[in-house]
This record gives structure tokens, sequence and C-alpha cells, in this order.
């Protein structure tokens, strides 16, 4: 969704130039996430004429810059007001703070005057990039009407930045002491219904920043300019954060991917936290939304103490490398994906090589979760095609029944969910809006929650009980694909964890682990059908429609393989589920419409011959992905297009199947002409609902 960044260099001279450069940069790490538009503040000259709220000196009037569009088209069009405006890139600040904004439209079209950074009015006095939705906006924005105010947007975020004018001004009015900015930004959070993460900047508190979030990601990362690269000590040190004068840059953003490139050293702000950043110190307090409630001075909150950590990414995780575009690169990396998330987790032990699984998160919670009468999925989107695909196994060897609940869908109906129960939450980013909600109603009930997640500190992995982490990478193509993968062999691994060492079972448990060691090498084998999906791709560049046929293990395939089509390559898809096939999607098949059918070898085969006789009998178009040596089984005379793939185990086949319908999605969206990485409409972490 929606992307903020901030840059705030203390002690240190940075031309306008370079800071603009890092706004820009930080913008462009964040591009994945989705927008269709982009925006930045930065301070102007500073004005002689104007005096600093608290001293004699002069204070830089913001200056704001919005675009509909990509990057490119922001970068030109502030290059283009700079000139004609005759500001001086060169000129050099020892403190600046800067903000940064894509938006990915919710209240309002895509136009410059609903861009962030959004303002409180002429002069620029508040402004804020705001991630999230604001529920009661309305109700505020009448308000705020009401006392004269005007809006200029059709966003839920102008209201923010107009109501912390409201709230100045009114303080100042009614209080003889100095409003701080922190006071400021508290009553405004109290005011605010909804999900959001926000930077306020403001020209009366010049060379201050302050973030705040509920429910959407943010964090903070410090960049100590004089600290000794050898010695730890001024990272362990308590007072870290509060440390004054020590040149150093602060970075603000949504996504770790804008911050690594400049410190690895962060800070997970943490729902209801305030953080103000003012002197080259950062000073964390906790919101209390009833704190203050009923006194008419505004109120001040007690700072927390908080330590900073260690990102575990690199650069060049973020970088395309030799590959084209992300999705092409995330496609390929997934044998290390798998290795990484096997690694560890899978364990031979004595000279009998017994097979086990640990599950280090976990350990101290199995008992709970095999006295369950029951274990939910939880998911969205890829998420839960992953879980679906993994439902399967965990009910053969958990021996518990397994239900799917699309979130969304689950806090509509406000379905039971009871003490006795485990809820599984699956998702990539662990900021999924729609699954967050769920695990808050989940908890609610008392349920055990378990996450699933790629993202280390974020909120599902924060707030569930216990989890795995499914080490799969950085994923910045919008369309997931190793993560998925990783998702199916996490999950996997659970319901192995879950089952048990009973005799029963053993000989299957066995055959799954000795699949996971291989699966790596499988996955290295199916890449290799790059070349004939690109050729496969070509025959269906002109086409609108496709559908995909699945079951049991592969119906979540079929539904996957639909999904990265539909969303990349913006055709229409849909997964089917072939047992399904007679009572409705028969009627669609023609000699035209294209049609896959994963018929690889598992218990469904036999099924799955008769649904490919079927569809030829009605001169449907076929294309069928089959196991190696099983092409003249399934290919009736020749008459139909056969991708062979490599056996595994059935639980284990969809990881493997997945891939060509990957790569098939990939090869569409380039030959069609569309934007691979940043499909239309469409954002990598659904942070709003």
């Amino acid at each position: 969704m929606c992307g903020i960044f901030a840059y705030l260099n203390y002690n240190v001279n940075r031309e306008r130039r370079y800071i603009l450069q890092v706004l820009f940069n930080g913008l462009r790490r964040l591009e994945y996430r989705g927008y269709d538009s982009s925006g930045i503040s930065i301070d102007d000259s500073s004005d002689p004429n104007t005096p600093q709220p608290s001293s004699s000196s002069s204070v830089s009037v913001p200056l704001v810059f919005r675009q509909e569009g990509n990057i490119e088209s922001l970068v030109k069009s502030v290059y283009q007001e700079v000139d004609e405006k005759e500001i001086n890139l060169e000129e050099s600040f020892s403190i600046h703070a800067g903000i940064a904004h894509t938006r990915w439209a919710t209240h309002g079209e895509p136009a410059p005057r609903n861009s962030h950074p959004q303002t409180s009015g002429p002069g620029n006095e508040f402004l804020v990039v705001h991630n999230g939705i604001i529920t009661n906006y309305e109700v505020l924005k009448e308000t705020l009407v009401r006392h004269g105010f005007t809006f200029e947007s059709e966003t839920d975020t102008e209201i923010i930045p107009k109501l912390a004018k409201y709230v100045f001004d009114k303080a100042k009015e009614e209080a003889d002491q100095t409003v701080t900015f922190s006071q400021v930004v508290l009553e405004v959070m109290r005011h605010l219904e909804g999900a959001y993460a926000l930077i306020f900047k403001s020209r009366h508190y010049p060379n201050e920043l302050i973030a705040c979030k509920r429910g959407s990601p943010l964090l903070l990362g410090v960049k100590e300019l004089t600290e000794d690269v050898t010695n730890g000590s001024a990272f362990h040190n308590d007072n870290f954060l509060s440390k004054k004068g020590h040149p150093k840059e602060l970075f603000l953003s949504s996504d770790a991917n804008a911050v690594v490139e400049h410190t690895k050293k962060v800070l997970v702000i943490e729902d209801g936290e305030v953080v103000h950043l003012k002197d080259g110190a950062v000073s964390i307090l906790k919101f209390d939304k009833d704190k203050g409630k009923h006194g008419g001075a505004l109120s001040r909150v007690a700072s927390v103490q908080r330590a900073l950590s260690i990102l575990e990414m690199e650069v060049e995780q973020i970088n395309k490398g030799k590959y084209e575009h992300y999705m092409q690169k995330e496609i390929h990396e997934q044998p290390e994906s798998l290795t990484t998330t096997m690694r560890g987790r899978l364990i031979r032990r004595g000279s009998c090589k017994s097979k086990t699984v640990l599950l280090g998160g976990l350990k101290d919670h199995f008992k709970t979760i095999r006295r369950s009468r029951r274990i939910l999925f939880i998911g969205c989107g890829t998420s839960y095609n992953a879980a679906l695909a993994a439902r399967p196994i965990l009910e053969e060897l958990s021996g518990l029944p397994v239900t799917m609940e699309i979130a969304s869908d689950l806090l509509d109906r406000q379905g039971p969910i009871y003490r006795e129960d485990t809820a599984v939450f699956v998702s990539q980013s662990g900021e999924t809006a729609d699954t967050l909600q769920a695990l808050d109603y989940a908890l609610e009930n008392g349920a055990l929650c378990v996450g699933i997640t790629n993202t280390v500190g974020s909120a599902i992995a924060r707030n569930t009980h216990c989890g795995v982490h499914i080490n799969a990478g950085c994923e910045i193509g919008v369309a997931s694909t190793k993560a998925y993968t990783s998702q199916i062999v996490a999950m996997a691994m659970l319901a192995l964890a879950i089952g048990g060492d009973t005799i029963s079972n053993q000989a299957r448990r066995d055959a799954i682990i000795d699949g996971l060691y291989d699966l790596p090498n499988k996955v290295r084998e199916v890449l290799k059908l790059d070349q004939e999906m690109k050729d496969l791709a070509q025959l269906l560049i002109a086409e609108q429609s496709l559908l995909v046929f699945g079951r049991g293990y592969n119906y979540a395939t079929a539904l996957e393989g639909a999904l990265k089509v539909k969303e990349v390559a913006l055709m229409h898809s849909e997964g089917i589920l072939a047992g399904e096939m007679k009572h409705g999607p028969l009627a669609l098949v023609d000699e035209n419409l294209p049609i896959v059918v994963i018929a690889t070898r598992d218990s469904c085969f036999s099924k799955q011959q008769s649904v490919i006789q079927q569809l030829h009998a009605r001169k449907g178009r076929l294309i069928v992905m089959c196991s190696q040596g099983d092409a003249a089984s399934v290919s009736l005379g020749g008459s139909c297009r056969v991708i062979e793939v490599p056996l595994v185990e059935d639980c284990l086949q969809p990881v493997v199947n997945i891939v060509p319908l990957q790569l098939l999605a990939y090869h569409l969206t380039v030959l069609r002409g569309f934007n691979v990485d940043q499909p239309r409409n469409l954002a990598k972490s659904v942070t709003t609902q």
C-alpha cells in the first residue's frame, strides 16, 4: 500500500541536492508496495523575517511537491519547479527534516491535490504523510469545516494536518506555556479512529519530526556518523537514542527496504508509540487515549525506553542482480529460498539416521496444539492458497480437523472461534490489515494464535503466541512467488512437528522429510522449463481468458496459478476445483478457450485423467501438467500440449507444480507489455481494508 519515508540529518552538513536524492531513492525502494502518485516536502531557504517559536533565529518554510504517476514524474517536476523558483540545490543544511510518500488511492482519484504530504493550509504549518485509513474522517471534517477550515482534497488524510493546526492554535490561545510538538500530535491521535502510520512535519517545530502508528507498519533507522565501527558499545548503550550533539542521520520508513542501504540499526515502532526526533535525540512516548481526555490543558506523557535491533538483510537482496525484473529474480531464487526455509529445521540423528523436524518457535506449544478441537488457517490471497495446499497433510498427520478462513470473510461473519482452537495466521508481510484484525478477534476469543510470516518484527510476529518465520528472504515483486513456496514448506514442517513420532505414520514422515531435502533440486530442474513457458506464453498472448483445473493438493495450485496470471498479466483467469467441473464450468469449454489441467501423480490422478477425457470430448484446448513419463497417459493421442514436471511426494508437489505457472504468468506479462513488478491497482502489502 502507501509508502512513507523521512530523512533527518543532524549536525552533519548535507546539500539540498543530496537531501532530495535520499528522499527520491527512499521512494524508489517503496515503489513495489504499489502506488499511483507521490510527493515530498523539504525546507526552503530560511526566511529572516519569520521568527522561530522558541528562539530568535530564522525558520525554514516547508516546500511541498506532489505529482500523479510514477516517481520519475515527481523527480522531473521537482527539478523543473526548483529551476523556475531558482532554489539553490547547493545550499547546505546542518540540520534538516524531509518527508516523502507514495500514495495508493483509497479516498479520491490519483491527482496532485490528493497526493501526500497533505497540508494544514496556506503556509504549510503542519504537513502529514499517512499510510492507512481514518474511519471517522467525515465526522472530523464536518467539525473542522464548522471551525472555518476549507478542504482541497477528497482524502481522509487532509483532516490530520488541519486537526493539528486546530489543536495548536487552540492550545496557544488557552495556555501561557509552550505547547510541544508531541503534545499536539498526541491530542490529534486522541481523535483519530482507524489504522494509520503517520509522520508529522511543522514549520512551528523546525528540524523536528514525529512518527506514530496504529496498525500500519513503521520503523526508525539510526546511523551514528561518529561511532567506532569496530566497537559495538554505542549500539548497546541504553542512552543511545537519547544522545544529543553527535552527528547522525535518522530515517523513518514503512519498510526496511528503504532503510537497509543506510543503516541496519532499527527500531520497530509499536502501536500507540509516538517517536519524536529533536536535536539529534529520539524520545518515545506511549499514547494513552484516555489520559488528558477530561482535562483542559494538553497532557504530558512519560517516555518509554526501547532498544535498537539489527536488520537481518543485505542491500543485495533488494537489487535485481542479473535479472530484468524482481518477479523473475524471485522465481529463480526459489531453490535457495527453500533451502533457507528448511535450514536447521530438518534433523537427522544417530547411526540409524532417524529423521525429525525442529521448530523452536513452537516447541513450548505443541501439547496445546495437539489437544485443540480444530486448527484454523486464516489468510488472504496467496497466503490463503499456501495454507490450502498444506491443509491435507496437516489433517493427515495431526488427525485434527482443519478449516480454512479468508480473513475478511471471517470478520464479516464474526465466525465462532473457541478457546480450544488453534488459529494459524499466514501472511508474507505480517502486516496484512484483514489478517491482523482477524488475529485481534481470535485473541479476544482466547484461541492459541500461531503466526507464519516472512518478516521478523512484523505485527503478526509480535502479537501471536508463537510462530514460524519462513526465511524466504526479501520479496519485492507484488506477485508473491518464493514466499508462497516457502510458506507451503513451512506448513508441511508444521504438520510433521504436530504429528509427532507415532509408529503408524513413521514411513510417511520419513518419505516427506527425504522429499524436503531433495525439493530444492527438483525446483532447479523445473526452472529449466523457462523457455518452454515463454513459448507457451507467446501462444496465449492474445487470449482473454484462462481456466486452471486442479484437485486434491493441487486445487491450491490451480487457484494460485490463476491468481498469478490474473494479477500480473491482467488476463481473466480462474482456478477451478476439478470435481466441480460438471456443475457449471463445463459450459465454458470450446475449441478456443485455453484450459490448464494439473494431473501429476497422486491419489487424484485417475480422476484427473477422466477430466481430461471429458474436456477433450468437448474439443477443449488443453494444456496438461503431468509427472515426467506420463505424457502418453494424458495427451490422448498427442492432442494436448504437455508440461512435464518432476515427481515428488504428493504433499510437496504443489511447490514444484506452481513454478511453471509462475513462469507462464511472468512471460505473459512481459510479452503483453505490462509492468510485472507493479501490477495495475495492486499493492504488495495490503495494510488498509
